[in-house]
């Protein structure tokens, strides 16, 4: 059973008991339950698809809130040449990482 979800404008597919890394949540803490309710496809045990229009009714997606993390440092390099214009910034993403705990269809 897996389901595809809508967390903050990006998608991912999730089974129980998976670890995600979703857009940062600044209201969660760490141990906080999150109810994912924009559930846009739906998964059975006997290969049944429920696609939603444009999400499933009923269908919600039990989280629990790992940790706050940040992903992989990004380095922008801007220069103009013969001009002596260097910069050179570096960029750090942060993220949610959760854990499903149960897919609940409809």
């Amino acid at each position: 059973m897996y389901a595809i979800v809508d967390v903050k404008d990006k998608q991912f597919k999730v089974r129980e008991n998976d670890t995600v890394y979703v857009p940062y949540h600044a209201d969660a803490e760490a141990d906080d339950t999150l109810t994912i309710d924009r559930v846009l496809l739906l998964s059975d045990t006997d290969g049944d698809v429920t696609v939603g229009t444009p999400t499933v009714d009923g269908a919600t997606v039990e989280a629990k809130v790992l940790e706050h993390v940040k992903g992989d440092k990004v380095i922008v390099f801007k220069k103009k040449r013969r001009k002596r214009y260097r910069v050179k910034r570096g960029h750090r993403q942060q993220y949610t990482k959760i854990q499903i705990e149960a897919v609940h269809t409809a």
